[in-house]
């Protein structure tokens, strides 16, 4: 039986006034209500407001200017690169890739991806978790988890190699839409487990680029976290300037 799990009311507000951005109700480069305005229109309190606020501010739609308040940035812009790890856990055909599948099923919720997708600490997850080889030398860990719910009547489940990439097989399966990708880089040093798959030295951290893949809504469709080791990497981006 499967169990459907309501979001936090702090990422129900942040999706409702995302849609309210989308449609134009809070236009780029305007004020969002303050803080009071949204706890009397809503009906939540302060704590809940704000952490829905500081969500967005986080991905991009809402930013702080000292003296003026909270203003809207609009949908966050997209930069495509050759070296976009995001486009890859999207699009990574399993059956094209070197590397093996390590890891199918239902897991706990990572504490850091549980915040994303809105499920609460003790919920379960789908995992695929695969290691991307390069002329015979580990370079990647992706660990992509999907809510339950979705992954039902889809082939994410299975041991065999998944064709097409994750996104492709679940707008096709499931009828949803991928929109928009918010990309999370840290450092820290890797799991026992983690390191053996990457073959690395003791000491030696992994950068992690945690992947948020969202429905023009803003739910969270995806969340891969891919592990690079820190010192076979190189990152660059290139973006423009307002």
């Amino acid at each position: 039986m499967a169990y459907e799990v309501e979001a936090p009311k702090y990422v129900r507000l942040a999706q409702t006034l995302q849609r309210r951005i989308e449609d134009g109700t809070y236009p780029p480069g305007t004020r969002v209500p303050s803080e009071n305005q949204l706890v009397q229109a809503f009906g939540m309190s302060r704590p809940t407001v704000v952490r829905a606020l500081e969500l967005l501010k986080r991905d991009g739609w809402l930013e702080s200017r000292q003296g003026y308040g909270t203003i809207v940035r609009g949908r966050p812009a997209l930069v495509e690169h050759k070296d976009r790890r995001g486009s890859e856990a999207l699009t990574r055909d399993e059956t094209q890739t070197p590397g093996r599948l390590i890891e199918v099923g239902q897991v706990p919720v990572p504490a850091r991806v549980a915040s994303v997708l809105g499920l609460p600490k003790r919920a379960k997850v789908l995992v695929r978790r695969f290691l991307v080889m390069e002329d015979g030398e580990p370079v990647e860990l992706v660990s992509s988890y999907f809510p339950a719910g979705l992954a039902e009547g889809t082939e994410l489940g299975s041991v065999d190699l998944l064709g097409g990439g994750t996104r492709a097989h679940l707008e096709a399966r499931k009828k949803v839409r991928f929109d928009h990708v918010t990309e999370r880089v840290s450092a820290r040093l890797p799991e026992r487990g983690e390191a053996e798959l990457l073959e690395l030295p003791d000491g030696v951290p992994v950068l992690s680029v945690l992947v948020v893949a969202c429905d023009a809504s803003g739910q969270a469709l995806q969340v891969s976290d891919v592990l690079l080791p820190a010192d076979r990497q190189e990152l660059e981006d290139t973006y423009r300037l307002n």
